[in-house]
Formats: C-alpha cells, sequence, structure tokens
C-alpha cells in the first residue's frame, strides 16, 4: 500500500502544481462536488488555482495537500486573511478529495493538520460550510465541529439544483 504524504506548498509549489490541483478539482466537480462550480471548465479551474497562488503569495491562505505515490489527490486550505473584528478566526475551505482516492483516512488527516494549523496561527475560531445532508458533514461533526446554522438554497449544485449549505464552527 501506498503511503500517503502531506505538505504544506508555498505560492511557487502550488503554481508548479497547477495541473495536478486541477486535477484533483476536475475529479471532484466530476462528481458533483459542491465546492464553488457548476462544470468542469479547465479555464475556470486554472483561474481559481492561479488565484489561490497569489493569496499564498500574500499570506492570506495556506494549502495543504495529500500526495499518493507521489501524485497530488486532496488539498484543504485555511483562510486567515479575515477582518481586523476577526482576526481570531479563520475559514477551512477547499477539502478535496479526489474520488479515486477517498476511504483512506485524508480527509480527516487534512482537516486535522488544518485546525492544528490555524491554532498555531494564534486562531480561536474555525468557520466552514458545507452542502447539508453532504458527505462530509458526518466526518466535520466527528471531529467536533457544531452546526450554526442552515442557509437554504444557498448554492447551484452540478445538477442545477439550488442546495442548502450548513454554517459550521469549532473553537479551538
Amino acid at each position: 500500500m501506498n503511503q500517503i504524504e502531506y505538505e504544506w506548498l508555498n505560492a511557487q509549489q502550488a503554481r508548479d502544481e497547477l495541473p495536478a490541483l486541477c486535477r484533483v478539482l476536475n475529479g471532484c466537480v466530476a462528481q458533483g462536488a459542491s465546492v464553488g462550480f457548476v462544470d468542469c471548465d479547465p479555464q475556470t479551474f486554472s483561474r481559481f488555482w492561479q488565484d489561490v497562488v497569489f493569496s499564498l503569495a500574500c499570506g492570506d491562505k495556506t494549502l495543504l495537500v495529500a500526495r499518493l505515490a507521489d501524485r497530488i489527490v486532496a488539498t484543504v486550505m485555511v483562510v486567515l486573511a479575515m477582518p481586523p473584528n476577526g482576526a481570531h478566526r479563520a475559514e477551512v475551505i477547499k477539502l478535496l478529495v479526489h474520488p479515486d482516492a477517498r476511504r483512506r483516512g485524508i480527509a480527516r488527516e487534512l482537516m486535522l493538520r488544518a485546525e492544528a494549523r490555524a491554532r498555531e496561527a494564534g486562531r480561536t475560531l474555525l468557520v466552514l460550510d458545507t452542502r447539508s445532508g453532504d458527505v462530509a458533514e458526518p466526518l466535520y461533526r466527528s471531529l467536533g465541529w457544531q452546526v450554526a446554522g442552515e442557509i437554504p438554497h444557498y448554492a447551484c449544485s452540478t445538477e442545477g439544483v439550488l442546495d442548502a449549505t450548513t454554517l459550521m464552527y469549532k473553537r479551538c
């Protein structure tokens, strides 16, 4: 069995890995993941990751990847750029595990490491949102995340349906 390796990427490393990052995002969206995209447009994916590279260079975000057989198969980001009255919090976004790499504990490990990174950055409150009823929701709950509420008709799915989102938080 191949060992899974985890690595925090800086802006240059992420830029060098743009095709791999796009592959992970494409694999998730193609399977219907509600992660901000409604179709598998390569240019949109590339622009998204280029914006992430800029945010990494500015220190606004941190990017953790998981590698399996030296191939990036999963990501998670911690958004550190908050308004002055929210400097104590961070947002966890884009927990993505390529369909070929699921059911190996990668998402759980990414979350644990993201939470630790936020604590290291002095953050005491974490927030995230997830499609209500999605497969990730039980994972978050098992890690101690609490539901703050639900917003109906929040995001359009890849099937064109307006789905609710669940807002969650964790004090750390």
